[in-house]
């Protein structure tokens, strides 16, 4: 945009009733792309999730590959896009990005520094809240997608576990590092 901002059309995906049911066929449709699963010589792909107040209803954006910065061997780069253009949900509130990793199941320290302000958005119609949140997708090779969240105001990690958000970890510093929970891993 003219403005700087990276703009995505919407939805790719969607009507969903729920985060965690975006969240799984996100990462489905975000993985199945070209090289996004490729490991170390693979590709990134961002998205914007978002909510429409009118249906009550989760949508994925189309996704972007545009880079800012070129690709190395071991860091897979897309540009998080900031704004939305859904022309049938013009008062959608966007919850936050996604993104794949060709080659790593766990968030990067530069994923985790990055911050969405305001990190809550809110329904000016119905006073509800929301968290916004980074969503991440990896396809293991037994061909199993994770998700995972880092939701940007507690600061939590969860994967997303037979359709349920499950805190794994949580940042403890502004560099990205994490403190896993007590027995709580990556994978199940």
């Amino acid at each position: 945009m003219d403005n700087g901002q990276l703009q995505v059309d919407g939805p790719l995906a969607g009507p969903f009733p729920d985060t965690e049911t975006l969240a799984a066929r996100a990462c489905e449709l975000m993985t199945g792309q070209g090289g996004a699963s490729a490991g170390l010589a693979g590709s990134e792909y961002c998205a914007l999730h978002y909510y429409a107040p009118d249906e009550g209803a989760y949508y994925l954006s189309y996704l972007s590959d545009v880079r800012r910065q070129l690709d190395t061997y071991s860091r897979k780069t897309c540009e998080m896009p900031t704004a939305l253009r859904d022309l049938k949900r013009v008062n959608a509130i966007i919850l936050g990005a996604g993104h794949n990793h060709p080659h790593n199941r766990q968030f990067s320290p530069g994923d985790l520094q990055t911050t969405w302000n305001p990190s809550r958005a809110v329904d000016k119609e119905t006073g509800r809240s929301f968290h916004r949140a980074l969503y991440l997708f990896f396809r293991e090779r037994t061909g199993v997608c994770n998700a995972y969240r880092y939701d940007y105001a507690s600061k939590v990690i969860s994967a997303l576990r037979d359709g349920q958000w499950i805190p794994i970890g949580r940042t403890v510093d502004d560099s990205g590092n994490i403190q896993m929970l007590d027995g709580a891993d990556w994978l199940p």
